[in-house]
């Protein structure tokens, strides 16, 4: 079986795929790629099925050695590549030879960068996903020195033209749709109101858990008093005893006791959100705007 070794894990390094959806009420979050967008077209450029494994990375990038021929690709957060010191292409398929070292560099915007590999990573799968989950602990570990990572068989051809598909960049502010959530009356109006007209900052204590904020005006409530748990959902923006919103991404933990002011759809905005660095300006709009 095809092979990689890891040389230099990075920051934060975890195997990655669409999760595992459905088993919330046996406690178990979703986890998976934060950046979904960027992860698909990382398996695309290399025929692999969208749910394939791949590496994601947290801005500092990863280093691997091919222990056998394989074809790479590397997404999300733009960064220099390189394949034993040499430049190598971002966003397209990469050979590698037997014995060959590959170099992902820090991201030059962004934060987060997905690497795929033909025939995807074939560490084993837990409750059908092959995703490391930070807050349940299921999943591989996150990468350490010395890992070896075994590949799959690779599929049909990568479909033509993949190589030329554009996708967004890391963005310059996030901007966050918002449907009102269920516990929206909990806050004041005027609250509500200040916070889709304000500015937040991306605060240096987001995590793949969630994308936490600062800096805005906090939310108020209108009640007092505590909420027992309930369920969460991908997206949640629950709102903690100092009033700042918190952005559930996908470890996001299964219940909450904190009232959910509003939710964020799945889609582009929390893919953006994925890249976010602390600092980054934030503002949260009504849906359908």
């Amino acid at each position: 079986m095809s092979a990689l070794e890891v040389l230099r894990p990075g920051a934060l390094t975890t195997v990655q795929d669409l999760g595992r959806p459905g088993h919330a009420h046996l406690g178990v979050p979703r986890s998976g790629a934060l950046d979904s967008a960027a992860h698909a077209l990382a398996n695309r450029l290399l025929g692999n099925p969208a749910g394939a494994a791949t590496l994601e990375t947290t801005f500092d990038g990863v280093r691997l050695r091919a222990l056998s021929p394989v074809t790479v690709a590397v997404t999300g957060a733009p960064c220099a590549v390189r394949v034993d010191g040499r430049p190598a292409a971002w966003g397209a398929p990469v050979r590698l030879r037997a014995g060959a070292e590959l170099d992902v560099g820090r991201a030059e915007s962004g934060l987060r960068g997905y690497l795929a590999v033909r025939g995807g990573f074939a560490v084993p799968a837990v409750l059908g996903s092959r995703a490391t989950d930070l807050l349940s602990g299921l999943g591989p570990p996150p990468l350490e020195t010395g890992t070896v990572l075994p590949v799959g068989p690779p599929g049909p051809d990568p479909v033509r033209g993949a190589d030329a598909l554009r996708v967004p960049g890391p963005p310059a502010e996030l901007v966050l749709p918002l449907r009102p959530g269920p516990r929206a009356d909990w806050f004041t109006a005027a609250s509500v109101a200040r916070l889709l007209s304000s500015r937040y900052r991306v605060a240096a204590a987001s995590n793949r858990i969630g994308l936490r904020t600062e800096a805005g005006p906090p939310l108020v409530r209108a009640r007092a008093g505590e909420l027992p748990s309930e369920g969460m959902v991908l997206g949640a923006v629950q709102v903690p005893p100092d009033g700042y919103p918190v952005v559930f991404l996908a470890d996001h933990p299964v219940t909450g006791g904190y009232p959910v002011v509003g939710v964020v759809p799945q889609g582009p905005a929390l893919d953006a959100a994925a890249q976010s660095r602390p600092g980054l300006a934030v503002r949260f709009v009504p849906a359908g705007r």
